[in-house]
C-alpha cells in the first residue's frame, strides 16, 4: 500500500509558544520546499480566522507565494470556506492562480466558516445554510451557465480563456460526499478532526460519482492528524504541545500551540485528561514504522485513494522531521 496511496500535506501555518506569525508564515515556505523535496504530492493550505495558533487566513496568498518557491508540487486550498467568500470572487482569483501556475494549483472548497461567530459575522459569513446555492453560482460563474434571464448572465468574468483548477470538496460529517460525486469533483474527508468514520462518505461518493472534465473517475483524500518521531516515546511527548492546545480551545481560551514542557506542568482535571483522551483517539503517534502501520491501517479500512497529513506541534524542526520521517517510511 505504502507504494500505490499518494502522500500529500496539509498546513495550518501553527504558531509556537516563544514565536510571532511572521516567523510562522516564514515556516510555511520551509515545508513547502521539504514536501516538494521528498516527494509529496501536494500541499493544501488551510483558511482559518481569530484563532491564535493559526495564521492560515488567506489560503490564496499562501499558496501564490508557495508555488513561486517549488516547482513541481501541487499546491491548493484545502479549503477555501465558502460561505466567507463571494463566489464571483473565488473564480477569479483560482483562474488568475491557475494562469500564473498552470497545472499546479487546487481549489479545495468547504462548506463552514472556520471560526467563531463573532468573526464571521465581521467577515459578513453568508452561513454554511447557503452552501448549495453559493457553491451552484460558484460553478455558474465558472461554466457561464446562468439562464439568459438572470441578472450575472453577462458578467464578465476576468481572467478569461483560463479555466479553474481541480475543484475538491471538503467534509467531515459525509454531507458533502453525494455533492462531490453529482458535480464529478474530487472529495475530501476530515479525519484529522472528525471522528465521523470516513468509509461511508467514500461509499456514497463514488456510487454517485458523474465522470467530469476534471476528474474521469472518483478521488477521495483522507486527511489524518499525524506525530512522527524516531522513537513512540519522543512522539508521545511532543503530542503533549496539542493536548494542552486543544483543552484552551474547549474552554474559549485560544493559545499560541504549548510546549510539551508546558502541558507537564499544567494541573490537569479528571474531566479535563478524559476530554483530551477522546480527542487525541483521531491522532496517529509514534514512530515511523508505528505511524507507517496507523495510517495503512486507515487508509485500507476506508478505501481511501490518498492520504494527506497534517503535523501540528511546538518545534518547528521537529515538526519537519515529522513530515520527512513520515515519507521515508511511507516509500516516497
Amino acid at each position: 500500500m505504502t507504494r500505490t496511496i499518494p502522500l500529500s500535506i496539509q498546513d495550518l501555518a501553527p504558531i509556537s509558544q516563544g514565536f510571532d506569525a511572521r516567523q510562522a508564515l516564514n515556516q510555511t515556505t520551509r515545508l513547502a520546499q521539504l514536501g516538494e523535496a521528498l516527494g509529496y504530492t501536494r500541499l493544501w493550505y488551510a483558511e482559518h480566522h481569530g484563532m491564535a495558533s493559526i495564521a492560515s487566513s488567506a489560503p490564496d496568498i499562501l499558496i501564490a507565494h508557495a508555488a513561486a518557491r517549488t516547482q513541481k508540487i501541487r499546491i491548493g486550498a484545502g479549503g477555501v470556506m465558502l460561505p466567507n467568500h463571494v463566489p464571483l470572487r473565488v473564480v477569479e482569483t483560482y483562474r488568475t492562480l491557475e494562469g500564473l501556475y498552470p497545472d499546479r494549483i487546487d481549489l479545495g472548497i468547504g462548506r463552514a466558516g472556520g471560526s467563531d461567530g463573532r468573526t464571521l459575522q465581521a467577515l459578513r459569513s453568508f452561513g454554511g445554510e447557503q452552501f448549495p446555492e453559493n457553491f451552484a453560482e460558484m460553478l455558474a460563474f465558472e461554466r457561464g451557465s446562468f439562464p439568459d434571464d438572470h441578472p450575472f448572465a453577462k458578467v464578465a468574468v476576468v481572467p478569461g480563456e483560463i479555466a479553474l483548477p481541480p475543484i475538491w470538496l471538503l467534509g467531515s460529517s459525509g454531507a458533502s460526499a453525494q455533492m462531490a460525486g453529482q458535480y464529478g469533483l474530487g472529495y475530501a474527508f476530515a479525519a484529522h478532526f472528525s471522528a465521523t468514520p470516513a468509509g461511508p462518505a467514500f461509499d456514497a461518493y463514488r456510487r454517485t460519482f458523474r465522470p467530469s472534465d476534471q476528474f474521469a473517475a472518483p478521488h477521495a483524500i483522507l486527511c489524518l492528524a499525524i506525530i512522527c518521531a524516531p522513537t513512540d516515546a519522543e512522539a508521545q511527548h511532543l503530542a503533549k504541545s496539542m493536548e494542552l492546545t486543544w483543552l484552551r480551545l474547549r474552554q474559549n481560551n485560544p493559545q499560541k500551540i504549548a510546549t510539551p514542557q508546558e502541558a507537564d506542568a499544567y494541573p490537569w482535571t479528571e474531566e479535563e485528561r478524559a476530554f483530551v483522551s477522546s480527542q487525541s483517539n483521531l491522532w496517529l503517534v509514534g514512530s515511523p514504522e508505528t505511524v507507517r502501520a496507523k495510517i495503512e491501517e486507515k487508509a485500507h479500512k476506508s478505501g481511501a485513494d490518498e492520504v494527506m497529513i497534517s503535523t501540528t506541534i511546538h518545534d518547528y524542526d521537529k515538526r519537519l522531521e515529522s513530515y520527512r520521517l513520515v515519507a521515508q517510511a511511507w516509500g516516497l
